[in-house]
């Protein structure tokens, strides 16, 4: 039985295969970001669709839109699927140009599929393409993944015949001014070329340099694998690289073989420099560049000599970009000419207002989302400063509420029973809420000890009032396709600040509307370090328990946030030499010996006597006392 062809614009077929129950036809529908289609003839009469589900892991990396159908599916038949396997299994992913290891292929009914489609809201040609298959009964429907979710699962990608890196290197940075075009957001994720992306090549090497850095156990890799968040800055470092090449140096296929050439990289350094970039930016983009070529390293043919003077260069590129360009300014006085600080009592001020008039708000006026909102903010303002010691912001992003009772989210976590960075309710009366953190950034270093602490009570109150009615209307007002968000905060959008980019803009949106500064939220751990340091500091806690709540030590604050450690120590220094001195002074009033000098008449030494009556001593030569001696 012939499978019947598909005539919307947009939709080319390719392909036919059959098998002992189906036959199958590839469309390749013709989108800015391709997907595929496999339409199914049903040998035994039953109208289905089938989506393709490959790991978890891989979901992540899905357009919205198909995540979302995903979802829809998966809630619309209850989690209840049947199995595509055996032959038919082969030819499908054969013919979709998928591996045989994606896990299995789930079939839902084409009335759930169609209405998880228009509830998703993909693109028209995939519509249209699903609603012509709905009026031919005897077909089924396969939704293919995009290519780069295939990635993972492909074939390892062909050398070239000779692998080594672009020779000679380069001996300085050439010059570069800013393009009159140049743009911000000029990455391969930008969407004028959020297509190349999904380009069968580059997302193979994407696919295998992932596995390169992020398997638990790869031995011809240096180091210990990447984390989740890691990655995720080397992805960004890796497209960015390439979209410069693409977009300004005309490379119309960009590939990771681009990082084999040493002067595009060092062009590349030379754009960031004029850009006003940091220099903690650059130093990561090589470290990146480091990693993808000890990834061309590990490949066959990839022992060239160029490949470890490679590494050299870009060593010493970085060195001297460290050297060279200037540290961004976090002096107090410094960022707040720019605007960008401020004291901790205008912070403490400016939080704890909102949080009265959030709850003025909710008794005026009820629960609505507005009230809801203001709510949220100040509970989240809470968090951040004010009540507690400045708790990393990674750990606020990633705190699950009490009503989750899921496994950990932590992309990296690895204990079974582990429930993450939670908030918990110990007790209703009296009020008791403790927060737990296993994941944090020292939790490696210090043994994988949980920071814990029970909430203090005015904001314990203050999260379980907007715990309530409030973060339940925003949740229906914001509800996403699938599960509710299980995060404390959420975004505008109903979603937890997966980003950390996403919660500095909400802060500082938030902070400016409340008459203070735009100040990224990390900031505030500066500040409050500034505060507990300086000469004026008020009673408060302790500082090594402070430390320990912020996810550090002592030490640290005066590595990285006290910012006038060393001029206040110097100072200090300086005004108790004044103290000093006058001590010196009047420590001692003993009187100075009266030392007279003289001479005696049979030879020219100067003799010393304690006093004008003591007798004069002779000078004798070591001749002299030779004589006396025998």
């Amino acid at each position: 039985m012939q499978a019947l062809p598909l005539t919307q614009s947009g939709i080319q077929q390719r392909g036919l295969m059959s098998s002992s129950e189906y036959t199958f036809k590839l469309v390749q529908v013709c989108l800015p970001e391709p997907s595929k289609l496999v339409v199914m003839c049903d040998k035994r009469k039953r109208q289905c669709v089938c989506l393709c589900q490959v790991y978890k892991s891989c979901l992540d990396g899905l357009l919205p839109n198909y995540q979302a159908f995903y979802r829809v599916c998966s809630r619309l038949t209850k989690h209840q699927s049947t199995l595509l396997s055996g032959q038919d299994k082969q030819l499908l992913v054969a013919l979709a140009g998928m591996d045989v290891s994606v896990p299995h292929v789930a079939v839902v009914s084409l009335a759930v599929c169609c209405r998880a489609l228009k509830l998703c809201k993909v693109p028209a040609a995939v519509l249209h393409a699903f609603d012509d298959t709905r009026l031919k009964p005897a077909s089924q429907v396969v939704l293919g993944l995009p290519e780069h979710i295939l990635a993972a699962h492909a074939q390892p990608s062909p050398n070239p015949v000779q692998l080594q890196m672009t020779t000679p290197f380069p001996v300085t940075l050439p010059e570069c001014a800013l393009p009159a075009d140049f743009k911000k957001q000029h990455g391969l994720l930008a969407k004028p070329h959020k297509h190349l992306v999904h380009r069968a090549v580059l997302a193979q090497h994407m696919g295998e340099f992932k596995s390169f850095s992020t398997s638990p156990f790869q031995l011809n890799r240096k180091g210990i694998a990447h984390s989740s968040r890691t990655w995720q800055n080397s992805e960004k470092h890796v497209y960015l690289f390439l979209g410069y090449c693409h977009h300004y140096k005309q490379v119309s296929q960009p590939t990771l073989q681009l990082f084999l050439s040493s002067p595009l990289i060092a062009q590349f350094v030379s754009f960031h420099i004029a850009a006003g970039h940091s220099q903690l930016y650059i130093r990561n983009f090589l470290s990146c560049a480091k990693c993808v070529l000890r990834w061309w390293q590990s490949k066959p043919g990839g022992n060239h000599p160029s490949f470890v003077e490679g590494l050299e260069w870009l060593q010493t590129l970085g060195l001297q970009v460290a050297d060279q360009l200037p540290r961004p300014s976090k002096d107090p006085k410094g960022l707040a000419d720019i605007g960008k600080w401020m004291c901790a009592a205008d912070l403490v001020h400016t939080i704890h207002g909102a949080e009265q008039q959030s709850q003025a708000q909710m008794q005026q006026q009820g629960v609505t989302v507005e009230t809801s909102r203001d709510m949220h903010d100040a509970a989240l303002a809470a968090m951040i400063f004010s009540h507690l010691p400045p708790v990393r912001l990674s750990c606020i992003r990633s705190l699950v509420g009490p009503a989750y009772l899921g496994p950990c989210l932590h992309p990296d976590c690895k204990e079974p029973s582990c429930e993450g960075n939670r908030l918990s309710i110990m007790s209703e009366s009296p009020l008791l809420m403790r927060i737990s953190l296993p994941h944090h950034k020292n939790a490696r270093k210090w043994g994988k000890a949980v920071i814990e602490f029970d909430v203090p009570s005015d904001l314990a109150q203050l999260l379980h009032t907007y715990l309530g009615a409030p973060r339940k209307a925003l949740l229906e007002h914001h509800l996403l396709i699938g599960d509710a968000c299980p995060y404390v905060f959420m975004d505008m959008h109903g979603r937890g600040f997966v980003a950390a980019a996403v919660l500095t803009l909400y802060w500082q949106k938030w902070l400016v509307s409340r008459g203070g500064v735009p100040m990224n939220p990390s900031m505030c751990r500066q500040v409050f370090v500034d505060e507990r340091q300086s000469d004026s500091a008020t009673a408060g806690p302790s500082n090594q328990g402070a430390a320990m709540v912020m996810g550090h030590s002592v030490k640290q604050w005066d590595k990285w946030y006290d910012m006038q450690y060393h001029p206040r120590l110097a100072q200090n220094a300086v005004d108790g030499m004044q103290s000093w001195r006058a001590a010196m002074l009047q420590s001692h009033t003993l009187a100075a010996p009266d030392l007279t000098l003289s001479t005696a008449l049979h030879c020219g030494h100067v003799l010393v006597s304690d006093s004008e009556e003591s007798r004069y001593q002779s000078c004798c030569s070591d001749s002299d006392i030779d004589i006396e001696l025998d």
